[in-house]
């Protein structure tokens, strides 16, 4: 079976749809979509974002498409890693443990990864979701 694609169209629904959810809850984020192989897709950075968080928000996406779970969940489970496997991990160039990264999957397929930053935790993974939220309901 041949895998999901994002369409620029659909990634432009992600990002509006990740920027309404920051804006009501008054952040200004970055927040990136990448396909399955962690390619970005499309960016978006809101006026008055941390300059940081342009590339942690790509981070976060990458992260969460390569490791196929949100950066949340691979926090946790890193903590119950060695000392050595969470430090080597975390050297690797872009992987980070920073929550509002979440892989989107659909059908079960990875397809790609929304990363937000430069709110509180929960509002980046709030923005994060929504864009994953808009692609679902958009292919159901």
């Amino acid at each position: 079976m041949v895998p999901p694609i994002l369409s620029a169209p659909m990634v432009e629904h992600m990002l509006t749809s990740a920027r309404s959810q920051a804006e009501a809850d008054g952040a200004r984020l970055c927040i990136a979509v990448v396909d399955a192989a962690g390619g970005l897709a499309g960016f978006l950075r809101m006026p008055e974002a941390f300059s940081i968080s342009t590339e942690l928000s790509i981070d976060k996406a990458w992260t969460a498409a390569g490791m196929r779970l949100s950066t949340a969940d691979l926090a946790d489970a890193l903590a119950k890693e060695t000392e050595q496997v969470r430090s080597g991990l975390l050297r690797r160039p872009r992987l980070t443990d920073v929550p509002g990264g979440v892989p989107l999957f659909s059908g079960g397929m990875l397809v790609g990864a929304v990363g937000a930053s430069g709110g509180s935790t929960e509002q980046d993974i709030r923005a994060a979701e929504a864009a994953i939220g808009t692609y679902l309901e958009k292919v159901s």
